[in-house]
């Protein structure tokens, strides 16, 4: 047998689960443990450290808010692809955006919020759906914010830089419309870009945004929180949401016995009550 080169101790482990609860509001469970040993191993080995009670530690130290990030970086799983889950993109297109169109008229403005957005390529295919949608958004204030936890992949996302393959997801008419190719890479052109603000964003710490937002994208990120956590969030939804306002989840989430101040009015799709 091939001896490990860092072994992930029982009381270490509970450090570093309660750490990423703290600071991000992660439940970290025993099966998530391989995970975690390959992830941080990295980590203990770019810093030249012997074992993981040394990186607890570390992290536990005044001076450790960096490798903190780099802690919460590590940790956070960043799966995404381009028009993922597209039904939710489809009723945006098909019902959302002309009743905003509609109710919006005297002010003329959109707000949408593409929270825990990974590497962009949500926040990109939203912009695409709207610049792509029968209706007109010339002379419309739109915007979309788009925030992570991960200072790794906003970066990622801003430089609107993707390999052809990830680049597939996208529908042919508009990866010919908004992207380019350079180097062997698809590049969003600065229509898209000029849409979205990427930020970098503790959803469990103080907002910086009040709204309010018309549409809150926020899929396959609470699955990763407990329930007293996910139930705090979607009311802080809730408060920056227009009345009416949509709230869009994940495919595997749902709001049964979490908040009631939202209606299911799709799959998936809710929208603001109260």
């Amino acid at each position: 047998m091939v001896q490990e080169e860092f072994v992930l101790e029982d009381r270490d482990f509970r450090k570093l689960s309660k750490l990423v609860m703290d600071n991000a509001g992660i439940v970290l469970s025993e099966r998530k443990r391989a995970f975690v040993h390959g992830r941080l191993g990295r980590r203990l080995r770019a810093l030249g450290l012997n074992d993981f009670a040394q990186y607890c530690r570390l992290l536990e130290t005044s001076g450790g808010d960096d490798e903190l990030r780099n802690f919460i970086n590590a940790v956070t799983t960043n799966h995404t692809s381009f028009f993922r889950e597209s039904h939710h993109l489809d009723h945006l297109s098909r019902a959302i955006l002309p009743e905003l169109m509609t109710a919006n008229s005297d002010t003329r403005r959109i707000r949408i919020w593409s929270a825990g957005c990974s590497s962009g390529e949500e926040p990109y295919s939203i912009a695409m759906t709207l610049l792509g949608s029968t209706a007109s958004l010339a002379g419309w204030n739109t915007k979309i914010l788009a925030s992570d936890l991960d200072t790794n992949v906003i970066a990622h996302a801003a430089r609107g830089v993707y390999d052809t393959e990830r680049a597939e997801g996208i529908p042919v008419a508009l990866r010919n419309r908004f992207t380019t190719m350079h180097d062997g890479n698809v590049v969003m052109n600065d229509e898209l870009c000029d849409l979205i603000t990427f930020a970098h964003l503790n959803l469990l710490e103080a907002w910086p945004m009040s709204g309010p937002f018309d549409v809150i994208f926020c899929r396959n990120v609470v699955i990763y929180f407990d329930k007293p956590t996910q139930m705090r969030l979607f009311d802080r939804y809730a408060n920056v949401l227009k009345p009416d306002g949509w709230l869009i989840i994940g495919h595997s989430e749902n709001l049964i016995g979490i908040t009631d101040r939202f209606d299911a009015v799709g799959r998936t799709i809710y929208r603001r009550i109260r």
